[in-house]
C-alpha cells in the first residue's frame, strides 16, 4: 500500500531532495542537480518566486521507503499571463509503479482541486529558468546539468492517467569540428555585423558582465515572452541567478552584441558542461566536489548553450549569427568539439534553421503534459 506524505519537516524536504540520487543511482546519463540549489528553489523563505507562487510538496511512501515524490505549484503570475488556472507539477519522480504514480498525481490534483483550479500541466518549475519538460525520447543520450532526465516509463504512467501533450521541446547536438564551419558562420556574422551596424562588449574578465546583467533580464523577458508557460523573472530573482550561476561563467562564451545606439541587441550566455562535475561531485560542491566543477570551467570539450535572446524588433536580422561566429571561433581555440543546445520548443523553427550551418542533430525530446478537468 502506498502513503502519501506532505512534506513538512526539514528531514522530510531532505528526503524529497535525495530520492532521485537513489532512483538513479545505476544510471550512466542522469546528472543530478547541486544539492545546495535544490534546498534554496524548493525554500519559501529564500527563493524570490515565492513572492508569486505558493506550493506542496509530496513523498510517496512504502512499507516505511521512499518510492516517489512530487511538487505542485501554483504560480499566480502565470495564471494572471496567460489566464489558465492551472496548477504546475514537478519535481516528479517514482518507481515503476503504476499504484505509486497514480497516487502522487492524483495528490496534486486534488491540491490543484481545493485550491480552484481546473488543471494541471509540467514537468515545470516555479519560472522557465528552472528544469522543465518530461524526457520522451533520448534516454541513452547523456544528460545536461540544466534539463531533467528520467526513466522511460514516466510517459507511459502519464498518458495511462489520462495526460496530454501539451508542449515539446527538442534538444540539439552540434559538432564543432569543422572548420569550413567556423568560416561560413564568420562571414555571416560581418555582414550582419556590417549591414546593421552591430558590435561586440568587448569582455575580459567576469566582472564586466555585471554592468550589463539587469539589462540582458530585460531582454530576456521580452525575448521569452511569448514562450510555453513563461512568466517574467523578477529583479529578485535575476539577483539569486546572479549569486548562484556567476561563478561558473567562462568569459570566452558570452556575448553581449550592441547596436548603433548602444542599446543591447541581444546575447547569448554559453557555459562549459558541468554534467561530469556534477556526476563526479554527486550533487555537491564541498568539502572537495568544486575541484571538478572549477576543472570543468577551466577545461571542457563540451559546451551548453544556456540563453540566447534578441531584442523581437531584430529578430530578422541575423544577429545570432554573430554569437554563434564567436563561440565557434571560442570553442575550437579551447579544443570543444560540440555544443549542447538548450531545449527549444519543436514549433521554433526559425531557431532551428540556425543548426543547419552546422554537423548537428537531434537528439532529445521532452514534453509538458496537460490534464483539465
Amino acid at each position: 500500500m502506498v502513503e502519501i506524505v506532505r512534506v513538512g519537516t526539514r528531514r522530510q524536504l531532505g528526503q524529497f531532495i535525495r530520492f532521485p540520487f537513489s532512483l538513479y543511482r545505476d544510471c550512466p546519463y542522469w546528472v543530478p542537480p547541486l544539492i545546495s540549489d535544490e534546498w534554496f528553489t524548493l525554500d519559501s523563505k529564500k527563493n524570490p518566486a515565492f513572492a508569486f507562487s505558493e506550493s506542496a510538496y509530496w513523498l510517496a511512501m512504502r512499507e516505511g521507503k521512499v518510492v516517489g515524490r512530487i511538487a505542485g505549484i501554483i504560480s499566480h503570475a502565470y495564471i494572471e499571463k496567460w489566464g489558465n488556472r492551472y496548477c504546475r507539477f514537478g519535481w516528479i519522480d517514482f518507481i515503476d509503479d503504476r499504484e505509486v504514480s497514480r497516487a502522487l498525481l492524483d495528490t496534486v490534483i486534488g491540491w490543484a482541486r481545493e485550491n480552484g483550479l481546473d488543471g494541471a500541466h509540467g514537468p515545470l518549475g516555479f519560472c522557465d529558468l528552472d528544469k522543465e519538460g518530461m524526457l520522451v525520447e533520448g534516454f541513452d543520450q547523456m544528460g545536461t546539468f540544466i534539463s531533467i532526465y528520467n526513466h522511460p516509463y514516466y510517459r507511459e504512467h502519464l498518458e495511462a492517467l489520462g495526460f496530454v501533450k501539451d508542449a515539446e521541446w527538442v534538444e540539439w547536438d552540434i559538432r564543432l569540428t569543422d572548420k569550413s564551419q567556423a568560416d561560413r558562420m564568420e562571414k555571416l556574422a560581418t555582414r550582419v555585423r556590417e549591414k546593421n551596424e552591430m558590435r561586440m562588449v568587448p569582455l575580459k574578465k567576469n566582472k564586466d558582465v555585471i554592468p550589463y546583467i539587469e539589462r540582458i533580464f530585460d531582454l530576456m523577458n521580452v525575448g521569452y515572452e511569448g514562450l510555453y508557460a513563461t512568466i517574467p523573472v523578477t529583479k529578485k530573482q535575476v539577483a539569486s541567478y546572479v549569486r548562484q550561476f556567476f561563478g561558473f561563467l567562462n568569459i570566452d562564451y558570452i556575448s553581449i552584441i550592441m547596436d548603433r545606439e548602444d542599446k543591447i541587441a541581444g546575447f547569448g550566455i554559453i557555459m562549459p558542461s558541468l554534467t561530469r562535475a556534477a556526476q563526479k561531485s554527486r550533487g555537491r560542491l564541498f568539502p572537495f566536489g568544486f575541484i571538478h566543477w572549477l576543472q570543468a570551467i577551466r577545461r571542457n570539450d563540451t559546451l551548453d548553450l544556456y540563453l540566447v535572446a534578441v531584442r523581437p524588433e531584430l529578430k530578422m536580422t541575423g544577429i545570432p549569427f554573430i554569437m554563434l561566429s564567436e563561440m565557434t571561433k571560442a570553442a575550437m581555440r579551447n579544443g570543444v568539439t560540440h555544443a549542447i543546445a538548450s531545449p527549444e520548443l519543436e514549433t521554433n523553427t526559425a531557431v532551428h534553421s540556425m543548426w543547419r550551418n552546422y554537423d548537428a542533430r537531434i537528439h532529445r525530446r521532452r514534453r509538458a503534459y496537460l490534464k483539465t478537468w
